[in-house]
């Protein structure tokens, strides 16, 4: 964590007065309870994973649908904290399958179930096709494995939003921002938390995990000049998810309390500091061809070419936010951790409407963006989506 830590404009780790303070009650929890991982493969999860096993909890089954990410999860697990007495067993499982859905028949005991599968990025809805299974893993599959908890007689049910739900602007951030809108009617029956995140620095397929394989590769490093963003660590968002988890009531969301003047930063600023961290002195260059043909032989001499440029793809926000004008905070309870406190309020005719129309789209096999777009916009009238015609898929 610390030598992340300066590239995000940082000193120290965000939530260690929390965890200090809390860690005796942390763990006492954790050692004598059950938990189910679901996502527990990609970034967040696997760095969810090590905060519930080192504290050693009575079970602990993690369940993603990546068998690569699974191995090296365990083996991650085995050299940093050895072995526990409790039953710790992954599962490489589709969670929105049949198999998973035996899986949870056949035992389905658990006290915590924390939920990280996602699809995160904001490219996710530049083709119809992609977006429509990104409302099956983000809503769809939520509300059925909470469903599932509660049918299992489950304590609580955790899982990740993002800070792109607070006003979103892209269908990510909206589908997430729906399934907020689920968990609601499902707060009835279970208690439920989450977490509004910032973006986890080096997270398998992010921008700053890209720094990385491009230096690999002997590739030009490509960044947005104009767009700043609030970052945390691997460990941090583990933490945060815990936090939430545990020490989480119902309908609470957690969020990082974070000051812009000290911690928001441009993607462009973190290049200029990766680069430099390795020895590199960034080149500025004006095209993609330029940069291409540069990365040839500049490396060699100390430089490594850069392309800047301002974001001008669908449904990027230039600043982000954690919470509305009008939702309620509490940020007193902890040091670095603020609340969004939520009632249950929902509409259960607008969220049947949703499920019906998402239906009728599958069974005929046939939808389009604009579709779905409408949809969301009746879900959230003021969805602030704006079409460019352009995603980051036709960029390098």
């Amino acid at each position: 964590m610390n030598n992340i830590l300066p590239l995000i404009g940082r000193k120290e780790a965000l939530f260690s007065e929390d965890i200090s303070k809390h860690e005796e009650e942390l763990s006492n929890i954790v050692s004598s309870s059950r938990f189910l991982v679901l996502g527990g493969a990609g970034s967040i999860g696997q760095a969810v994973t090590k905060e519930i096993f080192k504290r050693k909890p009575a079970k602990l089954h993690v369940v993603d649908i990546s068998e690569n990410n699974m191995v090296e999860l365990v083996r991650d697990v085995r050299s940093s904290f050895g072995y526990i007495d409790g039953d710790f067993q992954t599962f490489a499982l589709d969670i929105g399958s049949v198999e998973y859905d035996a899986f949870i028949k056949a035992d389905g005991q658990y006290d915590y179930v924390l939920n990280l599968s996602a699809l995160k990025h904001v490219r996710s809805e530049k083709d119809p096709f992609t977006l429509m299974r990104m409302i099956d893993v983000n809503v769809f599959n939520t509300d059925k494995t909470i469903q599932q908890s509660i049918d299992c007689g489950a304590k609580k049910y955790f899982c990740v939003s993002t800070d792109k739900a607070a006003n979103p602007v892209n269908m990510m951030g909206a589908s997430k921002r729906i399934m907020e809108m689920f968990l609601m009617r499902k707060s009835e029956s279970i208690a439920i938390s989450t977490a509004r995140f910032a973006n986890v620095a080096f997270s398998d397929g992010s921008l700053l995990h890209g720094f990385n394989q491009r230096i690999q590769k002997q590739q030009p490093i490509v960044a947005p000049s104009d767009i700043k963003r609030y970052f945390v660590t691997p460990q941090e968002s583990g933490e945060l998810c815990l936090m939430s988890c545990v020490f989480g009531e119902n309908r609470d969301i957690f969020f990082p309390k974070l000051s812009e003047a000290l911690h928001l930063i441009t993607f462009a600023d973190i290049a200029v500091k990766y680069l430099q961290d390795r020895g590199y002195e960034p080149f500025l260059c004006t095209t993609e061809d330029e940069a291409r043909e540069l990365v040839k032989t500049l490396p060699a001499q100390g430089k490594w070419p850069c392309l800047f440029t301002e974001s001008d793809t669908t449904g990027e926000k230039d600043f982000e936010e954690f919470f509305t004008d009008n939702e309620t905070l509490d940020m007193e309870r902890f040091e670095n951790l603020g609340i969004i406190k939520n009632d249950a309020i929902f509409e259960q005719t607008l969220l049947a409407e949703f499920e019906e129309a998402i239906t009728q789209m599958k069974t005929n096999k046939s939808w389009t963006k604009d579709e779905i777009v409408s949809l969301f916009f009746k879900m959230l009238p003021d969805f602030g989506h704006k079409e460019t015609g352009k995603y980051l898929d036709g960029k390098m």
